[in-house]
């Protein structure tokens, strides 16, 4: 990695600026976290920091409240979540506090009387509209509350904002996380020094949302795996008639030269030969196995890969040494056509020789479902990000941080 890590840092005795990303879903009066997955991740971080006797200031966004204070999306019940999980990890009791705001007289007092050792969350970035708008004097009121700044929110990396990257002009030094570390390692190495075979498993709805990725990927990659509703896109430029399946029309010629350009290098363009047919867009739709070019049935869709296809997949994921997947192979969210996805899962969990990288809340979703999350490489824990990252944008957040010498 290229840029400065938290272990590069001095940090005894420095107030560290914390990016975490704390964007927790709540109960509906916003008291009460129902999966604390993404305070768990950062956890190494804090630990890190701690350990090394800083004065931590954690910020984060919660939920979209549009610029003004809203009480559902208080970060205040974090810290009860919080404190026992840092007690845990370090075998003692910590001091932290809440700041009512992320900016202003008040925080700068709870900063400056933070001692080594003590953690200090701030309330959210987001009940300010000068947040997201990268205002560069928000941006220097939060500086005022450090002396390092450290980003450890991969997930929202691919957004210019001022505690992602206005901050970053205001910071003596700049650096990431461990978890933002282990995301930019383990995706770096894939899209420039992969283990091959390397195959991307591309799913999800739409063509559109993922184009980026394929023609990325598609310069790097040995092989491409597409399914989900993407897929119909495809088999229809190709020149199947898919009844009622999602089409995007517009698309048609792009994804004709994604598979020409496939073709051309050498790279193996996989498009389901079988799915599972609904006569409607419902759990309890009438369903049956369709296989081959012909044309499907003039009213029915495809919801779900075929279990030929599922084989098919499965044989090139077994015989790969690096694995990307983002998006599901059909609705995988109603029973009846989640097989696919859900067998895609197992398949990349099964081949411990490979390095394995799901990113994407549906993939993400799915290894998790499917009991073999553990068994992955590598969750990334940034939905946008991680797919920006893989169409081989840059991302504000990242290319903020300090660059080592």
């Amino acid at each position: 990695m290229s840029k400065l890590s938290i272990r590069d840092l001095s940090l005894e005795d420095q107030r560290v600026f914390l990016r975490v990303d704390f964007n927790v879903p709540l109960s509906e009066d916003g008291s009460i976290i129902t999966d604390d997955t993404r305070i768990r991740e950062t956890l190494p971080t804090i630990e890190y920091a701690l350990r090394h006797r800083a004065r931590l200031i954690l910020a984060s966004h919660l939920g979209r409240p549009k610029g003004k204070p809203n009480p559902k999306m208080s970060l205040r019940p974090i810290v009860d979540r919080l404190r026992p999980m840092i007690d845990k990890c370090l075998g003692q009791e910590v001091n932290v506090g809440f700041s009512p705001d992320c900016v202003g007289e008040t925080a700068e007092e709870l900063a400056q009387q933070l001692e080594s050792g003590q953690v200090l969350l701030l309330e959210n970035l987001r009940f300010h509209a000068e947040e997201e708008a990268n205002d560069p004097v928000f941006a220097q009121k939060l500086a005022k509350l450090c002396d390092l700044y450290v980003n450890d929110a991969f997930g929202s990396a691919h957004r210019a904002h001022a505690s992602t990257e206005g901050i970053t002009h205001h910071v003596a030094q700049s650096a990431a996380g461990l978890l933002m570390e282990k995301e930019l390692t383990y995706m770096g190495k894939a899209l420039t020094e992969p283990d091959r075979p390397f195959i991307a498993i591309i799913g999800g709805a739409k063509v559109s949302d993922k184009i980026g990725v394929i023609q990325n990927l598609i310069n790097k990659v040995d092989a491409i795996l597409i399914g989900g509703g993407m897929a119909y896109t495809f088999l229809k430029a190709k020149g199947q008639d898919v009844g009622k399946s999602l089409l995007e029309a517009d698309k048609l010629d792009v994804a004709r030269h994604a598979m020409e350009t496939a073709a051309a290098k050498g790279v193996r363009f996989l498009l389901p030969v079988d799915h599972i047919l609904a006569d409607k867009f419902a759990a309890n739709a009438k369903t049956q196995a369709f296989s081959g070019e012909g044309a499907f049935p003039a009213d029915w869709m495809a919801l779900d890969i075929g279990p030929k296809t599922i084989e098919l997949f499965a044989r090139e994921i077994a015989e790969a040494q690096t694995i990307v997947w983002n998006g599901p192979m059909g609705v995988f969210e109603m029973p009846a056509f989640a097989r696919g996805t859900m067998q895609v899962a197992r398949a990349v969990a099964a081949n411990e020789d490979a390095t394995s990288i799901v990113g994407g809340g549906d993939s993400v979703a799915a290894a998790h479902q499917s009991g073999v999350a553990e068994k992955i490489t590598h969750i990334s824990t940034g939905g946008g990000a991680s797919l920006e990252f893989l169409e081989g944008k840059k991302l504000p957040g990242v290319e903020a941080l300090t660059e080592k010498k």
